[in-house]
């Protein structure tokens, strides 16, 4: 749910942006009915705000009903310093890396206590995955999220603890101990594994892109659970720090 915009006192910003909170990877089209469930709101104000963000272009009304994401927002989302300069320093060393491996490479920064994909190359020989460009990760079972953990400030695994190490695969790390020495481990050597944490089948390696000495990002390589990851780790580690030296 988007939440507790039916309270009293509750802004029409704030309900605006409960509408668009309710769109996500997995709800990337919603009715009227859906979206005024989701963002707890009266259906007459729900159909008054997607009235606006529609007419706006915020919002597209489909054929059938429904509604999703408009162009409008893509083109001022677009406009995100971090997440448009990243990407774009990213994009030849992530195909330089598609090319060579022919795995899924991924691109991902923090969101709050997850980790955010802002782009994704993938082969129709590549394993399959969750991740969708947009889509968000824990960060204690993927490899991009223990790199986001290990070289962010020590309170963000403090928080992600108290929020709860969920278990996704029998293979996941859910005891702060474990994954606090993990993480040490990847301070140490700039690379963090993740065997079969997020995805039966699917393990990866991930490296951090930092720039003047502050952390902008983690590129990575997803791949079946019978590769070797220590043969790609190299080839995930060059990539990182050639995007580390191309950021402005």
């Amino acid at each position: 749910m988007a939440g507790n915009t039916s309270v009293p006192g509750a802004t029409v910003g704030s309900r605006l942006l409960a509408v668009l909170d309710c769109f996500d990877v997995d709800h990337r089209e919603l009715t009227l009915t859906g979206i005024a469930q989701r963002a707890e709101l009266p259906l007459s104000t729900a159909r008054r705000l997607i009235t606006e963000l529609t007419d706006w272009g915020g919002l597209e009304r489909l054929p059938s009903g429904a509604y999703r994401i408009g162009v409008r927002l893509w083109q001022v989302g677009s406009l995100a310093p971090q997440a448009r300069n990243l990407r774009e320093a990213a994009l030849p060393y992530m195909h330089d890396l598609f090319q060579a491996t022919r795995e899924n490479v991924q691109l991902a920064v923090l969101d709050g206590i997850e980790a955010l994909c802002i782009e994704k190359i993938t082969g129709h020989k590549a394993v399959p995955t969750v991740t969708h460009v947009g889509g968000r990760l824990p960060l204690h079972t993927t490899g991009v999220g223990k790199v986001l953990l290990a070289f962010s400030p020590r309170d963000l695994l403090e928080t992600a603890v108290a929020h709860g190490l969920e278990r996704s695969t029998i293979h996941s790390i859910t005891e702060a101990g474990r994954l606090a020495t993990a993480l040490e481990r990847v301070r140490h050597t700039g690379l963090a594994y993740s065997y079969e944490e997020m995805t039966l089948g699917a393990i990866s390696v991930a490296s951090p892109i930092i720039h003047a000495g502050r952390l902008s990002g983690a590129v990575s390589i997803v791949t079946h659970s019978g590769t070797s990851l220590d043969r790609l780790a190299p080839a995930v580690r060059t990539a990182a720090l050639g995007i580390s030296r191309s950021l402005l």
